[in-house]
């Protein structure tokens, strides 16, 4: 794999290290090809903050961008990084920070989420723009707050789009992962009467986190549910076409699941309710409203396992089984 180029030093990078570790690939395929390299140590330019990462976040996405199903946008140019959450504090500030578009100090507890296309998250130090990070939450530690950004920015706007109001039934497909438990969560606290279908092992989780009733996706039909909610929405990419038969007149259906995209589309030109696909929208605003719920205890992180960054192949050969009960984290050495 060809070596990364080294950042020029600055006075404002001065006491950075110049190296790190980071994960890295350096070509398309299963986890195996996940590895760990030591690489420079990004510098901030203008406007950008440079982030020492406590943890980042594995999301779905990930595991299609490396083995090479979203080629055709990510293209063939390697090593490339991996991973869109992060959390940690800001250790240098570029120039412009601070002068104009603002911007947090170092020494800040931040977070934010790259677009996942692109991502290098899963690192020891990340640059990213001033403007697209936010303060952390206070309630809970810097690797905890890793599994929130992108789910929780996608579970917002999914509520959004159906129009998620107080007093309204929903069904949310998939509540066990990352970004079910996200949906389940924010539709509680926005006041809904909340259906989760999940799996057996995964019922009493979903009931925690505030779903009045809990559904077998391995033994009860879509059908056997009636046709009574107001809102669903899909987290995990399949069944769409059968569940969204459960909407009563007026109710509006949403997939956040990158693979059920394609049936979504479908619905377009099929008898029924049509089921519109969210995709994630990167906006500090919201970051700030998932850090106020955390901080008002509406929101928290549901983990399941945190990784060492040398295990970020283990970590994406269970994220490959589609099976979950929360988020997965890499976490970096350090404090929390």
């Amino acid at each position: 794999m060809p070596d990364e180029p080294t950042p020029e030093r600055t006075p404002e990078t001065s006491s950075v290290p110049e190296t790190m570790r980071a994960a890295r690939y350096g070509r398309y395929g299963g986890p195996e090809v996940l590895g760990v390299r030591t690489v420079p140590v990004p510098r901030p330019g203008r406007n950008e903050v440079l982030v020492r990462v406590h943890a980042s976040g594995v999301n779905a996405v990930d595991t299609l961008i490396r083995s090479g199903r979203m080629r055709p946008v990510t293209g063939f140019r390697f090593p490339k990084g991996i991973g869109a959450d992060f959390a940690g504090e800001v250790v240098a500030r570029g120039p412009g920070v601070g002068v104009g578009v603002g911007g947090p100090d170092v020494g800040a507890r931040v977070w934010g989420a790259f677009f996942a296309m692109w991502g290098a998250a899963t690192a020891e130090y990340v640059v990213a723009k001033a403007r697209e990070v936010a303060p952390a939450p206070e309630a809970i530690g810097l690797a905890e707050a890793a599994a929130l950004p992108t789910v929780g920015m996608i579970a917002l706007q999914g509520l959004r789009t159906v129009r998620a109001r107080p007093g309204r039934t929903a069904l949310v497909i998939g509540a066990a992962g990352g970004v079910g438990t996200a949906v389940l969560q924010l539709a509680r606290a926005r006041g809904l009467s909340v259906t989760a279908v999940t799996s057996a092992a995964n019922a009493a989780q979903s009931t925690r986190l505030g779903a009045e009733r809990t559904v077998d996706y391995a033994t009860d039909e879509p059908a056997s549910l009636g046709r009574e909610f107001d809102v669903i929405v899909d987290c995990h990419g399949s069944g769409l076409r059968a569940y969204r038969q459960l909407l009563r007149p007026g109710g509006r259906m949403v997939t956040l699941a990158p693979r059920g995209a394609a049936a979504a589309f479908t619905t377009a030109v099929l008898p029924g309710p049509f089921v519109r696909v969210q995709t994630l929208r990167r906006r500090r605003d919201d970051l700030a409203e998932l850090a106020a719920l955390v901080n008002g205890g509406e929101l928290r992180p549901v983990i399941e396992r945190t990784y060492a960054l040398d295990e970020i192949a283990d970590a994406h050969r269970a994220a490959d089984t589609g099976h979950a009960s929360g988020k997965r984290l890499i976490r970096m050495a350090g404090p929390a």
